[in-house]
């Protein structure tokens, strides 16, 4: 297979990413491993105007499942270590613990890059700071702040004036002399010595070389997207394409994984980029997902891939004045099959109960069945929050047949 269409690269990516894999009718412990084994990482982010980012790609491929399934994969006790660990892998990520090693030359990076990278901490606190986590841990940077405060917190940019001890904590944590034991109530990182978080084999694990690790990386990134172009399994862990001669890159990964047959090239058509496809990349005849993706999703969040994939355009708009915005505040693309035919702008109303729709739109050739299709999924949706209701507004063409169907329900 050397060439591929668009409809056959979007299957081969859906399947990638676990969407085609057997439903549990209870999801376990062991469907949220089989599922982080197809995405790789699950993007953190604080917006919680429905569901924290991490946890909705697991909604995605498994369906309602018990949150404190992830609590139990990122924490350690005597009969299971923990699986997940959070740190700069994407972007912010939870991460299987397997990959800390492949990190190190990433954490190394950032501590010789120090002043290129912006990093502010004080370099003077840092023993300090690695003292009391070693002394208190596991701690939050609030739980330091007053004794470490060097001064009244900056009150400039709102949002980020973070403390000394965050900042210091913050790069702590990126040069893996910390580690993230997990997060509050509050959604405040918890912070510790790694060798109080992460099990002793991985700790203990030989470090790679730099491509060594970049290679790995690029492995499991194809793994994950089936099939891609350098670009997009540059991206997915957030590699160098082509650095300065010598160093590691991704596009060197690529050439190794061709050359040992694990990638083979083939041409999507439509796409102008030379692509890649895993050999043990699977094409199902048919795809049957019927769910909301996060925007926070690997399957969107290069978005670039979601429109070649899918011919869908796609931005977040929380950052754009709500009167410049063309979808909403939180927009979800809706997939059905193997496309994406809709996008809804959803709100959590956890103090009336109520799962707000104030957008929907549907996309150009969206099937008949698309509106109770999708209020089918709003309805499974608002229940695995604990909502009562859905609310469905006036705004986008699909507005008034998704509200129909969502009364008839």
């Amino acid at each position: 297979m050397d060439q591929l269409t668009q409809l056959q690269a979007r299957r081969i990516a859906l399947a990638a990413q676990g969407f085609t894999d057997r439903a549990h009718a209870t999801p376990s412990l062991k469907t949220l491993d089989r599922t982080v084994a197809r995405t790789g990482v699950l993007q953190v982010d604080s917006v919680n105007v429905l569901q924290r980012a991490h946890y909705m790609p697991l909604y995605s491929r498994m369906g309602p499942y018990d949150v404190d399934l992830l609590r139990r994969a990122t924490t350690s006790t005597p009969r299971r270590e923990r699986t997940l660990v959070e740190y700069w892998a994407h972007v912010q990520a939870l991460m299987p613990v397997e990959l800390w090693p492949l990190m190190r030359h990433r954490m190394e990076h950032y501590r010789a890059e120090r002043g290129k990278w912006g990093f502010t901490a004080d370099p003077t606190l840092e023993p300090r700071v690695r003292d009391a986590v070693r002394d208190r841990g596991p701690v939050t940077a609030r739980d330091l702040e007053e004794d470490l405060s060097t001064g009244p917190r900056s009150r400039e940019n709102w949002g980020w004036n973070w403390s000394e001890a965050r900042k210091v904590l913050d790069y702590l944590y990126l040069v893996g002399d910390v580690a993230i034991a997990g997060r509050n109530n509050q959604f405040e990182v918890v912070y510790d010595l790694p060798e109080r978080v992460l099990p002793a084999a991985v700790l203990d694990a030989p470090t790679p070389t730099a491509q060594e690790a970049v290679t790995e990386l690029v492995r499991r990134a194809a793994r994950s997207h089936g099939v891609a172009s350098l670009a997009c399994l540059a991206d997915y862990y957030r590699l160098r394409l082509q650095p300065a001669p010598g160093a590691a890159s991704a596009k060197v990964a690529v050439e190794e994984l061709v050359e040992a047959g694990e990638l083979v090239p083939v041409t999507v058509r439509g796409w102008k980029r030379q692509a890649y496809l895993h050999r043990d990349a699977r094409l199902p005849r048919r795809v049957s997902a019927r769910t909301l993706l996060s925007p926070f999703d690997p399957v969107v969040w290069e978005r670039a891939r979601a429109e070649a994939l899918f011919d869908f355009f796609y931005r977040i708009e929380i950052y754009v004045p709500p009167e410049k915005r063309l979808h909403g505040y939180y927009v979800l693309p809706f997939l059905l099959g193997d496309r994406l035919v809709a996008r809804v702008d959803l709100k959590a109303d956890r103090a009336t109960r109520r799962l707000l729709v104030p957008g929907a739109f549907a996309e150009a050739a969206a099937p008949p069945e698309t509106a109770d299709e999708l209020a089918a999924e709003l309805r499974r949706l608002a229940g695995w929050l604990g909502l009562d209701d859905v609310v469905v507004g006036h705004r986008g063409d699909l507005a008034p047949a998704l509200a129909a169907a969502s009364a008839s329900l």
